[in-house]
């Protein structure tokens, strides 16, 4: 019985890290530039995000201040939600 332990153990730890690094982040900025042939997003801290093909444009424009609900996959900022904050 023990020696199934440890197996199972770090199987589940490496399954719990891959849900864990999922999470969806929500970072608030002014937008710097915003572009819809590219669907990328980018705000005045620097990072780039990658909106999804289905992205509404609300009518989006440099200077406003938007919340993007964003998670990391393969090295880029994906955003999955993008809303004006008043």
């Amino acid at each position: 019985m023990r020696r199934y332990l440890v197996p199972a153990s770090l199987i589940a730890a490496l399954a719990l890290s891959g849900a864990a690094m999922a999470t969806t982040t929500t970072t608030t900025g002014k937008i710097k530039s915003f572009d819809m042939k590219t669907h990328e997003l980018k705000l005045d801290n620097g990072i780039v995000y990658k909106l999804p093909a289905t992205f509404k444009d609300p009518g989006l424009k440099a200077g406003e201040k938007v919340a993007v609900s964003w998670e990391m996959k393969a090295g880029q900022h994906d955003a999955t939600t993008v809303t004006v904050v008043k």
